[in-house]
């Protein structure tokens, strides 16, 4: 298990530096655009009442303060001094933007807020707080569905054909069509206003940890059934396939001979195998989910990563959308990396050499 585990974490390695190495350059991209353009608050504030010299002094200090001055790799081509010399390649050592970039990434540092001139990383974080619990929510409401919809995809072939129907037809509405629909039908005064319509409300401090937790689940409920409604077909009609192929196994029909339950067999032989192919959906599972608190946050007005992402791109407020990027990429790696463990503890056919 070492091993394996060793083997799938250095095989993501190169796609970690890919990742990281682009986001650098898009953030040095887009902040090299603001400033030129002047959209940076310590250069539009000076741009029309300062001197040319004191504009410029204020552009060398900001591009100080943001990491712009200093070279952009640990190697560059010097320019030419005259048109007659040929560029030649010059070693920057380790005071380079990458380096630093990556030594800020080390300590979870990624910049500051263009607009709110605050830290990456406390404005996630406290993103986090609120979407955190939303995807965790939807994916533990996700696979339990699914794990109690398995035994039903036994049925009779036209009652299972109306169940696989109906998550067709669920599957094909957009994930902002079901979140207005449930609002129109769960939190409209007019039909059933079981549930708040946005916001989050406000938490009483002294209330005990379980009445917190059930004022949250409270609102947060209609935004993690959208998003269920949404995965939950996908996986399903997966592990409907998958349950078929089984069933028509020698061990199924072994099981059966002996006289053995047919709930009994689905669920402690079929089921089972017929959970590997699933795997591979359950790691697109978290990375789906988080993608889409993204339109959810937005509809139910909720304080989430999402919404702020959102906010950020219609802001150009490039460093807090290029950390969520980040976040949601490793986030999907080590998704990855999960789904191979789960592949190794439940097929023990599975091998490293394979």
């Amino acid at each position: 298990m070492g091993r394996f585990l060793l083997h799938r974490l250095l095989r993501l390695l190169p796609a970690t530096w890919a990742i990281l190495s682009i986001i650098f350059l898009l953030s040095r991209s887009f902040s090299q655009q603001q400033l030129a353009t002047g959209r940076l608050a310590d250069v539009s504030s000076t741009a029309h009442s300062a001197s040319g010299a004191q504009r410029e002094l204020a552009e060398r200090q900001l591009r100080a303060r943001l990491g712009l001055a200093e070279p952009l790799f640990y190697f560059s081509a010097a320019p030419r001094a005259t048109a007659g010399l040929a560029a030649r390649w010059q070693w920057n050592g380790t005071t380079n933007q990458y380096h630093r970039w990556l030594r800020q990434l080390s300590r979870a540092e990624l910049g500051f807020s263009f607009r709110d001139e605050q830290p990456v990383t406390a404005l996630l974080q406290r993103s986090l707080g609120y979407t955190l619990p939303l995807t965790a929510g939807a994916a533990a409401c996700t696979i339990g569905l699914a794990w109690l919809a398995a035994p039903y995809l036994g049925w009779p072939r036209r009652r299972r054909s109306a169940l696989l129907s109906a998550l067709y037809l669920l599957d094909a509405l957009p994930l902002f069509v079901v979140a207005l629909l449930l609002l129109l039908l769960l939190a409209n005064p007019d039909m059933l206003a079981w549930f708040p319509a946005y916001g989050l409300g406000r938490e009483d401090p002294a209330a005990s940890g379980l009445a917190q937790l059930q004022f949250r689940l409270y609102y947060l409920a209609l935004p993690i059934l959208a998003l269920t409604l949404v995965s939950l077909p996908a996986l399903i009609v997966q592990l409907d396939a998958a349950l078929r192929q089984e069933l028509r196994a020698d061990y199924v029909v072994t099981a059966r001979a002996k006289g053995l339950p047919e709930a009994l067999v689905m669920r402690r032989h079929a089921l089972r195998n017929a959970l590997l192919p699933a795997l591979t959906l359950l790691t697109e599972l978290l990375p789906g989910l988080v993608a889409g608190s993204v339109v959810v946050e937005l509809v139910y007005s909720l304080p989430g990563m999402g919404r702020r992402l959102a906010e950020a791109a219609a802001a150009h407020d490039y460093p807090v959308l290029l950390g969520g990027v980040l976040l949601i990429a490793l986030v999907r790696l080590v998704a990855q990396v999960l789904a191979d463990v789960l592949y190794f503890l439940t097929d023990p056919r599975i091998r490293l050499s394979q």
